[in-house]
């Protein structure tokens, strides 16, 4: 719907993203996320240590991470060295590794909260059979970020999800892969999400000797 420039109403009207940035979110790198989870750790944050660290490995959207459930990543008392999930989104299955440190993390956090199979692995904080709103999964990555110095503009939930797809593609240049890992169904999708320019294909050719 638009509007037309002459309507009054319209005048004063701000645009929804003034001020704002509102272009793709940066990925961690290596260095960031050690900081972060030093942080974490100082202030005995599990949950947000387990939620922090399965964002990075699962690489999925906010609205996928926050409805995971115990059953998700746990088969009987051992957590799955692997996960798949429908993806709100497309409706498609994905696939994701669930590496040590994440493991860890969630081990030692549903340790504290507990729960069945079928439970949320992070609750909301007012209704513990719901789980955490993405809202609040997005104010969390705005802490985490400026609590390193980081501008929150620069970061969101999407920069969790980018940052191990980033990673991956830039030490092995493959999009395929990186297509797979985050369920997109073109790769003309995976190409502009990681914003791989002439650049960056120029670089990866300057790597390969015949």
């Amino acid at each position: 719907m638009t509007y037309s420039h002459l309507d009054p109403a319209m005048q004063n009207r701000l645009a929804w993203n003034a001020g704002k940035n509102v272009g793709t979110k940066r990925p961690l790198t290596q260095k960031q996320i050690w900081a972060i989870r030093f942080f974490l750790d100082r202030e005995e944050r599990l949950r947000d240590r387990a939620l922090f660290d399965l964002a990075i490995d699962s690489k999925l959207r906010g609205c996928d991470l926050v409805k995971l459930k115990i059953g998700d990543l746990v088969a009987g008392t051992d957590f799955r060295t692997r996960a798949m999930v429908i993806q709100q989104k497309t409706g498609r299955p994905v696939q994701f590794e669930i590496t040590a440190d994440a493991r860890g993390s969630l081990a030692t956090w549903l340790q504290r909260r507990r729960g069945s199979a079928e439970d949320y692995v992070f609750p909301s904080r007012l209704d513990q059979s719901s789980p955490m709103s993405t809202r609040q999964y997005a104010r969390l990555v705005d802490e985490w970020v400026t609590a390193i110095g980081l501008r929150r503009e620069d970061y969101g939930t999407h920069s969790m999800r980018r940052t191990k797809a980033a990673m991956i593609y830039r030490a092995t240049g493959n999009l395929r892969a990186v297509q797979i890992l985050l369920g997109h169904t073109k790769i003309e999708n995976t190409v502009r999400y990681l914003g791989v320019d002439v650049e960056d294909a120029l670089i990866l050719a300057e790597r390969t000797e015949i």
